[in-house]
């Protein structure tokens, strides 16, 4: 687990990236887009202005435009 720990760590955006496309995909209920990719940087970008925390990559997927245009279902 600590060598884990530290590959993580010191691959942090590379992390987010990955974590936040897994989630953005359960949240909206469907595989990411080519299109997709430009709101998954911004959800990473403003994951690193605080360090990447979960509370703001998870504040940036909900405010992400997949996750706002996303169909109800019905």
């Amino acid at each position: 687990p600590a060598a884990l720990r530290r590959a993580l760590v010191t691959q942090k955006e590379q992390f987010v990236r990955t974590v936040a496309g897994k989630l953005l995909t359960y949240a909206v209920g469907r595989q990411m887009e080519y299109s997709d990719a430009p709101a998954i940087r911004s959800i990473v970008r403003t994951a690193a202005v605080d360090d990447y925390r979960w509370s703001s990559t998870i504040l940036a997927i909900v405010k992400s435009q997949p996750f706002q245009m996303r169909k109800s279902r019905s």
